[in-house]
């Protein structure tokens, strides 16, 4: 893993400047941090504000750049004004990171800092990421994927540097809540927001509120089981204040894109198809 941190650091000599799009997630922070390191000032944390960030996600990504004590600056991204992406088809990711790089790259040239960076790492290769070609659109770099590091590694290492996203639980874009094919609002966001907060007040660790319509189907570790019996009277009653009906419990426990798993069965280049496809799954 040493090797891999010298070569992450000779990829951000080598860049010189750049913007960093910043979430305040893992990869990300890593990321940052290493980047204002090696390259002081001359780097930026960019941080979209969408409906689809949880507000506990701003706040925390605003506290990190300052605990990192690198200059960030925050822009609005309206992928929620993009049918493409209010569809919901299975590409949906592509249509929100080609507005967000995009305001980057424009970002980026305006202030003369010429490359624009994400915290993709070696493992989102093998992941369904159309947010991916996105990236090569915009030629965006992403420089743990290029000095290899996993998921893993990117956790270690933030724990020797002593950053505390090194044992956050994973975060995605509330619009990964919904299946594939439902359209996304506001409104729907709002109501997975509120699920997300009561389960985050109630003292739940690594959650996913989904949802299915009249269904919220809630997904926590399994060690968290018997916290949700301890707690399901409360969860219930306020998760059915926003309009749910059934409240259910996801026996397999909490899963990095569960929802993806209808797309099991699909080839990879035609789940991540062209940027201007409809197909939803």
């Amino acid at each position: 893993m040493l090797e891999k941190y010298r070569r992450l650091q000779e990829i951000l000599a080598d860049i010189g400047q750049g913007v960093v799009a910043f979430s305040g997630g893992c990869d990300s922070t890593l990321l940052l941090r290493v980047a204002h390191d090696v390259l002081g000032d001359n780097i930026l944390a960019l941080t979209a504000r969408s409906p689809s960030m949880a507000p506990w996600e701003r706040e925390d990504a605003e506290r990190l750049a300052s605990l990192i004590g690198v200059k960030q600056m925050w822009v609005d991204s309206h992928e929620m004004e993009r049918e493409e992406y209010r569809a919901n088809p299975s590409n949906r990711c592509f249509f929100c990171k080609d507005e967000l790089f995009g305001i980057a790259i424009e970002k980026a040239a305006t202030l003369d800092l010429g490359t624009v960076m994400d915290g993709a790492n070696f493992d989102d290769r093998g992941d369904h990421r159309p947010g991916r070609l996105a990236a090569k659109k915009y030629e965006v770099r992403s420089p743990l994927d290029e000095a290899e590091l996993t998921k893993k590694e990117v956790r270690e290492l933030s724990k020797e540097l002593g950053l505390p996203t090194w044992d956050k639980p994973a975060i995605a874009c509330l619009a990964s809540r919904f299946p594939y094919g439902t359209k996304i609002t506001r409104e729907r966001i709002a109501k997975v927001t509120e699920c997300e907060r009561i389960l985050r007040e109630l003292g739940f660790r690594q959650f996913r509120a989904r949802y299915h319509d009249t269904i919220l189907r809630i997904e926590v570790d399994p060690s968290e089981f018997p916290q949700v019996m301890e707690t399901r009277d409360t969860l219930v009653e306020r998760c059915k204040e926003q309009g749910f009906l059934y409240i259910a419990l996801d026996l397999q426990g909490y899963r990095s894109g569960s929802l993806n798993e209808v797309l099991k069965d699909t080839p990879k280049q035609e789940a991540e198809a062209q940027p201007n496809a409809s197909k939803v799954a």
